[in-house]
């Protein structure tokens, strides 16, 4: 893969984070499965023909495969199966079909033989960007500068794009950046997040519905993926997304049309660029049966891994400096740039910057220096996180309870900030049910503040 400038290569991209900073090629091919030479691996180019002739890109020697039997063309992240009027036909999953789209995991018949059509992923080099910024993405790191210069390329494209990080890195802002640098950049982005839409609402918010469709639907709603044409469909936390309703995202994605909910007329055409955005490793969830193996294939085109704000502390000067909107850090006193350089931070980059809004119009008050402004900050020596307030010198149940419930308050205060204080979401991500939630929150005096 060329590190240069230039035109995407016919591959998809992935970025990343295993054993360090590392970007993944993933690459189709096509494995034969029921001849002598089964297992034996084809790459798929931008066109490539399939037959018995020696001039093509496959070479099939069977006698039920044609001279020349099929081509499949590459248009985008789609490939296109066109049969060339051969004798014994084209099969995908055992349907014959003369032109089809040809899916991951697919198996082709050409004739009497078999094909796999697979993906393969190896790691490659890419040069990272000398810039330290991108749209609103800010970094001087290693991987987030090999980040830049994967994005400065794929953002011209019109491919799927997946984002994959931890809660607070930034996927919000690197999929904006995706599309100011798209040729959609004057059309519209739109924003659907999967975890803050009640599931009985999530396919009427995505798809639209006409009125009467359901109770309560008393006019006419335009979803997302309409309100998008033209322009880019961010969804977020789609790993929240359920099982019934993927089926039907794929479907619109691979067709480009859809149909509102309870419209009996013909489906709309839609053309916007997906990006989509997810906290779990969708790859593990989908071996898993937690996510649609095929839904994963269609959406990660290009797969960008976000690091957390942990693995990049050379970053948060520039962070800092970047949230405040003037030059910050050294104002900072000695003590507070020590405890942003030493702190975790699970909340990651939102932390950060939550944290620059209560200190930018206090870096010059004396008072900054007292620790209890800074409780919050406090880091432990290990690398477990903060530290909870533990009393060994009392009875065993009584100092158990007290860290209990102080595991308890603070891991509470931190759900729902992550979560902006939906508790439908909140509930979704620790696992609770919602009633339970509920009282867990009434139990620590934290309902008012997560209410809206």
């Amino acid at each position: 893969m060329a590190t240069g400038s230039g035109a995407i290569p016919n591959h998809t991209v992935v970025a990343t984070r295993q054993r360090g900073e590392r970007i993944a090629v993933q690459e189709f091919h096509l494995v034969l499965v029921n001849t002598e030479r089964a297992g034996t691996a084809f790459p798929v180019k931008q066109e490539t023909r399939i037959g018995k002739a020696a001039d093509n890109d496959v070479v099939l020697d069977h006698p039920t495969v044609s001279r020349t039997h099929l081509i499949i063309q590459r248009q985008g992240d789609r490939f296109l199966v066109q049969d060339q009027a051969s004798t014994n036909g084209t099969y995908i999953d055992g349907a014959q079909v003369r032109e089809a789209f040809l899916k991951p995991g697919a198996l082709l018949e050409v004739g009497d033989v078999q094909l796999r059509f697979q993906p393969t992923v190896s790691p490659v080099e890419i040069a990272p960007t000398a810039d330290e910024r991108l749209g609103e993405l800010v970094g001087k790191s290693l991987p987030m500068r090999q980040i830049f210069a994967l994005m400065q390329r794929i953002a011209p494209t019109d491919s799927t794009v997946l984002l994959i990080g931890e809660t607070g890195t930034g996927k919000g802002a690197a999929a904006k950046t995706v599309h100011r640098l798209s040729p959609r950049s004057q059309g519209p982005f739109v924003v659907f997040d999967c975890a803050a839409v009640s599931d009985s609402l999530i396919e009427s918010e995505l798809f639209g519905h006409e009125r009467g469709a359901f109770t309560g639907a008393v006019s006419q709603r335009v979803g997302c993926l309409e309100r998008a044409n033209g322009g880019t469909l961010f969804i977020d936390e789609i790993d929240d997304l359920s099982l019934d309703l993927q089926p039907k995202l794929l479907r619109a994605i691979e067709d480009r049309e859809f149909r509102r909910l309870g419209a009996s007329s013909q489906p709309i055409s839609f053309n916007a660029r997906i990006v989509a955005a997810s906290k779990k490793d969708l790859w593990a969830e989908a071996q898993a049966g937690r996510f649609r193996e095929d839904l994963y294939f269609r959406l990660s085109v290009f797969t960008v891994n976000l690091p957390p704000l942990r693995d990049r502390k050379e970053d948060i000067p520039l962070l800092v400096d970047a949230f405040a909107g003037q030059p910050l850090w050294e104002r900072l006193p000695p003590q507070m740039r020590e405890q942003f350089s030493n702190h975790t931070w699970p909340g990651n980059v939102r932390e950060l910057r939550n944290a620059i809004e209560r200190a930018k119009h206090m870096a010059d008050i004396p008072e900054l220096n007292n620790e209890n402004l800074l409780r919050e900050f406090t880091v432990a020596p290990g690398p477990q996180g903060e530290v909870l307030p533990v009393d060994f010198s009392g009875p065993f149940k009584s100092c158990k309870d007290d860290l209990i419930r102080a595991f308890e308050k603070e891991y509470l205060t931190r759900l729902l900030s992550r979560c902006k204080g939906n508790i439908a979401r909140a509930a979704r991500e620790a696992g609770l049910d919602r009633k339970h939630l509920y009282s867990l929150l009434h139990k620590y005096g934290l309902v008012q503040a997560s209410e809206e």
